[in-house]
């Protein structure tokens, strides 16, 4: 399935699990790909993956909480490809397990910075280029703590609720330049966070009790559903929250 031939996408926090996974099924798709990371190896192994299998893709190094090198991801992206139609603002960031009181404030500006400020930075560098193109889509990664607040998660489960703010607020404001913005939402993913999480003892156990469907999900999962948003055969959703979670959270 070439659906997305000829698009360009942009996929922040493309170094690893969902990211990745989105990066390399949207070149799958046909869509030239720029992998944006705070890692740059990472991003470079990503476009390593691309180019083996006849995609196209450009690795960027970005830090989504500074707006000097937001800006630069999206330049290169239109100075390499010269267009932008789709963006998967996925790159986040959380603390460790702890009750509220027990957050640092270095913990909580961390997580706000990445999942908040870049979700806005990325958004905000993004538009005016989907707008002066005549379109496109941007979906953004929340979560399933963005629909029923986490225990010992608080400040990154508010940081999820922000994106959904963000993201129906956008919608609303960009519809009628035919920019189409919604927030996906995973829950218990195969990403290398939630592995760690998983080998502790009994976590694991206690999780997989806890997904109705009984297993942890996995990151091509989530591709399958950004690849989906992205292509015109979504063409009439914009806003709201899609969630991908097993039935955990409803």
């Amino acid at each position: 399935m070439k659906e997305l031939e000829g698009k360009v996408a942009l996929v922040t926090g493309g170094g690893s699990g969902i990211g990745r996974a989105t990066a390399v099924l949207l070149a799958r798709r046909g869509a030239r790909v720029v992998v944006s990371d705070y890692n740059w190896e990472a991003a470079r192994q990503t476009c390593g993956i691309i180019d083996a299998e006849g995609g196209e893709a450009l690795p960027v190094q970005t830090d989504v909480r500074i707006a000097r090198e937001v800006e630069e991801m999206v330049k290169e992206t239109v100075d390499k490809f010269g267009r932008l139609d789709c963006a998967f603002n996925n790159a986040g960031a959380s603390h460790p397990w702890a009750r509220l009181a027990r957050i640092s404030e270095e913990d909580f500006d961390r997580t706000m910075d990445t999942n908040v400020k870049g979700v806005f930075l990325s958004m905000k560098y993004e538009i005016p280029i989907m707008q002066r193109q005549g379109g496109g889509v941007i979906i953004n990664c929340a979560s399933s703590a963005a629909n029923r607040a986490s225990d010992r998660l608080s400040v990154y489960s508010a940081s999820k609720f922000a994106v959904l703010g963000l993201t129906n607020a956008a919608a609303i404001e960009y519809g009628k330049d035919n920019i189409r913005i919604v927030a996906i939402s995973p829950g218990w993913i195969e990403t290398p966070p939630v592995q760690e999480l998983m080998n502790k003892e009994k976590t694991g156990e206690i999780l997989q009790k806890m997904i109705p469907l009984g297993r942890l999900g996995k990151p091509e999962e989530v591709a399958e559903l950004v690849c989906w948003l992205a292509s015109d055969r979504a063409s009439y959703i914009s806003g709201g929250n899609i969630m991908i979670t097993a039935g955990m959270n409803l």
